[in-house]
């Protein structure tokens, strides 16, 4: 199944978010891509460039800005209603990580990661609610530590926890109007977002407990989102585990 829609992807212009827009760009999808500070400009060229080598007729559009208000998402979706009159797929792939003791977690990191984590997705599920089109879809990337008990990942683990919930929610609103909505929890991600808060050793615990003894890649995921856009619309209210078992939930 191919797609002929307009997707948003927040996050979109590096590690997953740009993943996925290839993968759905060779579906057919023009793209509207959002970072979140004006550093991300040099992977904006680059991505555009090789995205525009390979789908010439491509459509991509840049966004830019903050998410953690209320206002700032609504602003994001009317910009690209207004370049692109409609949106079909809403991506989002914001996070925040922190790796710390509960006893050294401060209140200002607490409000930060529940910012970005939840109160993010939460506006951004129901912008796309108001605004998506019928027969559309939303993904949020969670984490697979929604499926593990472990340490030092209490703020990160539970600020993304509630969009299980907003998800199941969301889903049960739109089924009359055939919008599917899902979340996809990869496990530990070779990426840079990973790898700051990690030791060596750390690292090594992390891909013994993925199959293959590695961590998940994007390559792993972004077709996984691209299936959930096409032949797997069918899957609403579901979080997906994605991370070469790393947990079984």
């Amino acid at each position: 199944m191919s797609l002929n829609g307009k997707a948003l992807i927040t996050g979109g212009l590096k590690n997953l978010g740009a993943e996925t827009a290839k993968e759905l760009a060779a579906q057919g999808a023009n793209l509207a891509l959002h970072s979140n500070s004006t550093s991300s400009k040099a992977n904006a060229v680059e991505l555009e460039a090789e995205l525009k080598q390979k789908f010439p007729t491509l459509k991509v559009a840049f966004c830019q800005g903050d998410l953690t208000s209320a206002a700032a998402v609504e602003k994001l979706f009317d910009s690209v209603l207004t370049e692109f009159g409609k949106i079909d797929i809403v991506v989002n792939s914001v996070g925040k990580v922190l790796k710390k003791p509960i006893t050294e977690i401060s209140e200002e990191e607490y409000d930060s990661m529940f910012a970005i984590n939840s109160k993010v997705a939460f506006f951004i599920l129901k912008a796309a609610a108001q605004h998506i089109s019928d027969d559309g879809k939303i993904i949020t990337i969670v984490t697979a530590l929604l499926g593990a008990f472990t340490g030092f990942y209490t703020s990160y683990a539970g600020s993304k926890a509630p969009v299980e919930h907003f998800t199941r929610g969301d889903c049960k609103e739109l089924q009359s109007r055939r919008v599917s909505v899902n979340n996809v929890a990869p496990g530990p991600m070779d990426t840079p977002f990973f790898y700051p808060q990690e030791s060596p050793e750390a690292v090594e615990y992390h891909k013994s407990n993925g199959m293959g003894n590695r961590l998940t890649m994007v390559q792993d995921i972004a077709p996984l989102i691209r299936f959930l856009c096409t032949d797997g619309a069918w899957i609403t209210g579901q979080t997906i585990f994605a991370n070469g078992g790393y947990t079984t939930h």
